[in-house]
């Protein structure tokens, strides 16, 4: 009985967190404390000094990255760029086997010196040492498998650069969160990038980050119902069939 009710209390804790989802909707997860909030509000890395000398703020040359031609692309720590995923992606396996192999051993020994003459008599009514062996075999197989598998997926997430490596890659994470009605669809992206790989839009596209993580998938009344409960999970794993 005490085993029996610490299963019950482990279950009862385990959808204990689906409660504030009962008649409102889902909260969204806090953007106080992550990465991205640390790396924005620390102090930024040193920068190399500005050369000497007097600097027209007026030009349309400076390299301040307010200016119009200054370079405003993502380098420094805090600094936000755009992240393009778009995955278009089919792929499609089959393959075939098939085997197959026969066989047949005949042994006859009609007039072996005359012993199935003299042996014969003393066999059991039918037998007989004329065809002492006769064998066949055959067997055979095939097997075929097929892998198809398609993918598209077309989304932009804003990124922050959460630091800069000594090697001068920088790592990036993203996230967005967006509620229709009761469900909440997020999306989250992390890797490191190269500076260089950055377009001068401010983007870069997944394929070019390196260690990419990309998670998009979705909670709320509707994802709840389409999971399995967690004792049909637990049966899942324990049945043997």
């Amino acid at each position: 009985m005490r085993a029996f009710a610490v299963i019950l209390l482990c279950l009862a804790a385990a959808g204990c967190n689906r409660v504030g989802h009962i008649g409102r909707a889902p909260d969204f997860t806090s953007n106080s404390g992550n990465y991205e909030h640390h790396a924005m509000v620390a102090a930024p890395l040193a920068t190399p000094l500005e050369p000497e000398g007097p600097v027209d703020r007026a030009s349309l040359w400076s390299r301040d990255r307010q200016s119009l031609l200054g370079d405003r692309r993502a380098g420094a720590q805090g600094d936000i760029l755009t992240v393009v995923v778009e995955i278009d992606e089919k792929a499609e396996i089959s393959n075939s086997t098939e085997r197959s192999r026969s066989g047949r051993e005949d042994l006859a020994i009609p007039s072996l010196v005359g012993i199935p003459q003299r042996v014969d008599p003393r066999l059991p009514l039918g037998a007989s040492l004329a065809d002492a062996v006769d064998a066949s075999s055959s067997s055979s197989s095939a097997g075929d498998g097929s892998v198809r598998r398609n993918e598209k997926l077309t989304l932009r997430v804003a990124a922050t650069v959460t630091e800069v490596l000594p090697n001068g890659a920088l790592r990036v994470q993203g996230s967005q969160e967006v509620r229709v009605n009761f469900e909440i669809r997020e999306l989250i992206v992390s890797g490191y990038v190269r500076p260089e790989d950055i377009s001068r839009q401010n983007e870069i596209t997944y394929d070019k980050i390196a260690s990419a993580r990309i998670s998009y998938g979705g909670r709320g009344q509707i994802t709840d119902v389409q999971q399995p409960r967690i004792g049909q999970q637990i049966a899942d794993i324990i049945l043997p069939f």
